[in-house]
């Protein structure tokens, strides 16, 4: 038995392409759960519901993507779960390359590949190029070295029983679980081949948005706390600098990757401020990004 997750505010015109996606890889005994509040989103899902056994609406109760991930494991019927978005779409053959990894009984998780659909000659669009190709470089190496991994939480898998449920105020439930399943001796693997096509923010107020919430939840105790270890400010300054440096192809791009480094500088500071000495709940610091839901 498998389930799909997926997760969605104010999702109504992108979330019926992430379910139609799904649908055709889904196996016989498989389902999909759509967690969403609002109204719009929940008559698309309800649409294809009616059309469609094996897809159901679980009603969240909207106070943050934690709770209403709780609420999808609870109602979900598989032994393996798969989460994503209602904002992005994942490649046509994406969900064998993302379950073959669970035929060795010790993985626990397995990441997708995230793919970025921004334009490349653009400061932004140029920036989601970097990170996710860089990213997609480091969990290659850590898993063909099985070393410990993070899981994308555009699209990513895990033993059921493994994970009872995410704490309410986690800001990055994809490292919380990528954290859980490995404490108890499980392997988190990656599979490359198990694309994920993300619009990524198109302005930098947005940009900061998503990325303070996103590299937020590693500065808190749920993460931070935890034995093992792959991203910190540290650890991306000594291992991504360099790959940073050598992946643009002009000069343009080369000045783009050294305004990276300045906007990833006021990323930390923000994240030191806002969540280490504030303290800031989850409701002020998980804020829409709205030009990510083109």
């Amino acid at each position: 038995m498998l389930t799909v997750l997926i997760t969605a505010f104010r999702e109504e015109g992108t979330v019926g392409r992430a379910i139609e996606a799904f649908l055709p890889q889904l196996p016989p005994e498989g389902e999909i759960l759509v967690v969403c509040p609002d109204p719009a989103t929940t008559a698309v899902v309800n649409e294809y519901a009616a059309r469609y056994p094996q897809v159901r609406h679980v009603a969240d109760p909207q106070r943050g993507k934690p709770a209403a991930l709780n609420f999808g494991l609870r109602a979900a019927r598989g032994e393996v779960v798969v989460l994503s978005d209602g904002d992005v779409v994942v490649a046509a053959d994406a969900l064998s390359a993302l379950l073959s990894p669970f035929d060795d009984p010790q993985t626990g998780a397995v990441s997708g590949h995230p793919v970025s659909t921004n334009r490349r000659d653009t400061l932004l669009g140029y920036w989601s190029h970097l990170l996710t190709d860089g990213i997609h470089q480091m969990r290659l190496a850590r898993d063909r070295e099985g070393r410990f991994l993070l899981c994308s939480g555009y699209l990513f898998a895990f033993r059921r029983e493994l994970v009872e449920r995410v704490p309410e105020d986690a800001l990055a439930e994809d490292g919380v679980i990528s954290h859980l399943v490995a404490q108890q001796g499980y392997r988190v693997r990656y599979a490359p081949d198990a694309l994920v096509y993300v619009g990524y923010p198109t302005t930098y107020r947005d940009w900061l948005r998503q990325k303070v919430r996103s590299a937020g939840g590693y500065a808190q105790r749920w993460i931070r706390e935890s034995p093992v270890r792959m991203r910190s400010p540290w650890l991306e300054l000594w291992y991504g600098s360099w790959l940073a440096l050598k992946y643009p192809q002009t000069p343009r791009e080369f000045l783009w990757t050294l305004l990276l480094f300045a906007a990833r500088l006021h990323l930390w500071l923000l994240v030191l401020v806002k969540v280490r000495l504030l303290r800031r709940p989850l409701k002020a610091l998980w804020q829409r990004v709205e030009t990510t839901k083109g």
